[in-house]
């Protein structure tokens, strides 16, 4: 198995023995998975509104449980208490929990953005100091970077640090904003300037020191249980040794948690995901109308096939590169570097894919939650019924870890990068397919296997993103940054690509594990799927050519585009009652 590095895959192809699927998980995981369901059964689906009113103590309780059961510990290594489990793992823990509504944001907030910069970048002293007590829940923990006018530019903020005359002390004033566990953090990773540096530092700092005050809680439209608060550090004295890693190499955490960040979100995503489909389907097998349950009609089957496929394509995408980033910290780590370097690098070289399957996934939940209150009708609109608060609380994650335009520019932005470090050839598959448009097109006969048709699919959807790219490089050039409309209709191409290939590649491996007849709404998912992708990926490929080519160019360009988004007419009525059926019959998601 040659190991693909981060954006490879739109040059190279992927076998389907070489992804990692959910339908693998061994007897362990499917145990933490089962762990993390009995958790929220016990603890949160019936204390939902108490959270939501943000009771006082009920929150840091929760996280305590969790912390007795291990679940603030799973990624955490063993000598620091935790159960140090691999990325994969404490993705499905990530995922399971995300369908915990304001509960799932302040425990991923907790293990991921409070825990993981210390634990990734403290020294042996720190991480001995903090790691236990954060992987058992006895401290609480949160992130502060965003100040109010430093959003996506996170560089900007105006917090400062300056080290005290006898050099023991670095006292810090600033006002950080949206603050998740801001109201009961014991623990406060803080990004500041150490005097007029370009770049951020990074402290941690204990509520302890003193210095530090909160405004009340802010009043959202969803995630109403979650702590968010502004946090002011009014000449708070931060003890020289809490500096975490280097001067100034504060952005680069920052970067590098928000990345792991994003993949973790997309994870929790797909739990919210399912749990909604789920209760849709439960829903529509109860509730009667003109004498017989919803389920039984076309419209309503439409609804809940097509959230199962979206779910079912993101889920495959997120545990695909979930499974990459291990595989690349293994390597990292055999070739003998740190274990915590090793993660961060390993993450850091799949930085693209986790910032598509942020939007991606983030963009499907919405989707399903939105089409969960219109099954639930009327129902759907109350506050009584789930759907009210899955809708609200759903609307978050696409703004969270950097808005889904931001991550959409990164992703175009991360891949022409390593395009120009010699990292990734992209510009020699582009030239490629340029010439390939002047040529007639092959239509010479491929003997048709299973897959073959879907293979040519995504292969050829790689073939317009390179075309649309490399052309939008060559005629723009230094402008391409500022062209956000274009950047955003590559982003959309390369998301879909990824994602039909993710899905194409999982299908094919189940099916290799358990046979078509056992896999066959699965088969029926991809189709789907491929086929409904191919029309995005040429809409928004057409919008780019439109925007900066003209004349023949233009012309050739959009034939080009229809020639690689071509797919075969399939009844994708028959197979979105095939997959509802199996739905209706498991009433839940079953996939």
């Amino acid at each position: 198995m040659t190991a693909i590095k981060g954006g490879e895959f739109l040059i190279k192809e992927t076998e389907a023995k070489d992804v990692f699927i959910p339908e693998e998980w061994n007897e362990e995981q499917q145990m933490i998975a089962q762990t993390c369901t009995d958790f929220l059964a016990a603890n949160v689906w019936n204390n939902l509104d108490r959270i939501d009113s943000q009771e006082e103590g009920l929150m840091p309780e929760l996280l305590n449980k969790a912390g007795e059961l291990g679940l603030l510990g799973v990624s955490v290594p063993e000598e620091y208490g935790g159960f140090g489990k691999d990325f994969v793992t404490s993705m499905l823990a990530t995922e399971v929990l995300g369908a915990g509504h304001s509960f799932a944001v302040a425990i991923s907030a907790h293990t991921g953005i409070g825990t993981l910069p210390i634990l990734y970048y403290g020294n042996a002293e720190q991480k001995a100091k903090y790691i236990p007590k954060l992987s058992s829940g006895e401290w609480k923990a949160s992130y502060c970077l965003t100040e109010p006018s430093a959003g996506s530019d996170a560089n900007s903020g105006k917090t400062k640090a300056v080290l005290t005359e006898d050099g023991k002390h670095y006292i810090l004033n600033g006002q950080k904003m949206w603050i998740t566990n801001g109201g009961f953090a014991d623990i406060f990773t803080v990004f500041a300037k150490i005097d007029d540096d370009a770049n951020l530092s990074a402290f941690i700092v204990e509520k302890s020191f003193g210095g530090i005050s909160l405004n009340p809680e802010e009043h959202k439209m969803g995630i109403k249980g979650s702590s968010t608060r502004q946090v002011f550090f009014n000449d708070c004295k931060v003890p020289v040794e809490n500096l975490l890693s280097e001067r100034q190499n504060g952005f680069k955490i920052a970067v590098n948690i928000l990345n792991i960040g994003r993949i973790k979100l997309g994870g929790a995503a797909i739990g919210a995901s399912k749990e909604v489909n789920s209760k849709s389907i439960q829903y529509a097998n109860e509730r009667q109308q003109f004498g017989r349950s919803i389920s039984k009609y076309g419209a309503i089957r439409h609804k809940l096939a097509e959230q199962a496929i979206l779910i079912y394509a993101s889920e495959a995408a997120t545990y695909r590169a979930s499974q990459n980033i291990e595989d690349a910290t293994h390597a990292l780590i055999a070739g003998g570097m740190d274990e915590a370097k090793a993660k961060l690098k390993g993450v850091e070289q799949f930085a693209v894919e986790a910032a598509i399957i942020k939007v991606h996934a983030s963009e499907v939940l919405d989707f399903v939650v939105d089409e969960g209150v219109q099954v639930y009708g009327g129902m759907g609109y109350s506050a009584e019924a789930p759907m009210d608060r899955a809708y609200r609380d759903a609307r978050i994650n696409r703004i969270f870890e950097g808005t889904n335009e931001i991550n959409r520019m990164l992703t175009v932005d991360m891949m022409l990068k390593r395009a120009m470090k010699g990292e990734l050839d992209l510009m020699g598959p582009a030239q490629k397919i340029a010439a390939e448009l002047m040529s007639i097109p092959d239509f010479a006969s491929v003997e048709k296997t299973l897959f073959s048709e879907e293979k040519k699919y995504v292969a050829n959807f790689k073939k317009a993103v390179l075309m649309v790219a490399g052309s939008a490089v060559q005629k723009l050039m230094q402008q391409l940054g500022k062209e956000q409309e274009v950047l955003m209709n590559i982003a959309d191409m390369i998301i879909e690509t990824y994602v039909c290939e993710s899905l194409q590649l999982r299908v094919e491996k189940l099916v290799s594990l358990k046979g078509e007849e056992a896999s066959k709404e699965q088969l029926d998912i991809m189709r789907v799927y491929l086929n409904d992708a191919s029309d995005k990926i040429h809409k928004a490929g057409k919008e780019a050519i439109n925007t900066y080519a003209t004349g023949d160019e233009q012309k050739a360009m959009l034939m080009g585009l229809k020639r690689f988004t071509k797919t075969e007419p399939i009844n994708t009525t028959a197979s979105r009652r095939n997959i509802s059926a199996k739905l209706i019959a498991e009433n839940k998601y079953c996939f």
